[in-house]
């Protein structure tokens, strides 16, 4: 469905918007939600720090203890590890997904995030919205609009980086794409 060309096209246009709708760059602090949005927020701030010449941090965010679905998921969920370079107060916090479908992880992203402090703004990037929303959430950033059926299954993919390098550090992100299966296959 897209490639690693069209992705990083997509990547470089969100990065424009961001600095477009944000007075004071500086004041930027994006938040990955593992797992895909770890690559792409590496991305991101490449990107940004190529448009205005400033490093923004990157931080990663666990949102599964704060998911309002967990007691019907019916298995143990897996925790990831939480990265948050410093407080978010004051800051605009871009929110990073992949994929978003109903909602439901960036309303557990945002839960979780006043845990680090209090935002002027929040805002979400999402690669691929699928549209199937159940809460109100909007996507600030949108790479590409996807029409799905429910069953469906969008999956990123972004090459692995070595199991030593921590989640958040800068480094080169391998070749990426967007795949859609029908009927909810895995």
């Amino acid at each position: 469905m897209l490639d690693d060309q069209a992705i990083r096209r997509a990547l470089m246009r969100i990065a424009h918007e961001i600095v477009e709708t944000t007075a004071d760059p500086a004041r930027l602090y994006l938040v990955a939600i593992p797992n895909g949005g770890v690559p792409l927020g590496r991305v991101l701030v490449e990107n940004l720090a190529s448009l205005t010449g400033q490093d923004v941090p990157l931080g990663i965010l666990d949102t599964t203890l704060y998911r309002d679905d967990l007691s019907i998921r019916g298995s143990r969920p897996r925790l990831r590890r939480t990265e948050m370079p410093s407080s978010v107060d004051g800051r605009v916090v871009v929110l990073v997904e992949d994929v978003v479908n109903t909602g439901r992880t960036i309303r557990a992203g945002m839960d979780a995030l006043m845990d680090f402090g209090r935002p002027s703004h929040v805002r979400v990037v999402a690669l691929v919205d699928r549209g199937h929303r159940e809460l109100p959430i909007k996507i600030d950033y949108v790479g590409k609009n996807i029409p799905t059926q429910p069953g469906d299954k969008v999956v990123f993919r972004a090459a692995r980086l070595d199991a030593g390098t921590p989640l958040a550090a800068a480094a080169e992100v391998g070749e990426m794409q967007i795949v859609v299966r029908g009927g909810g296959a895995s």
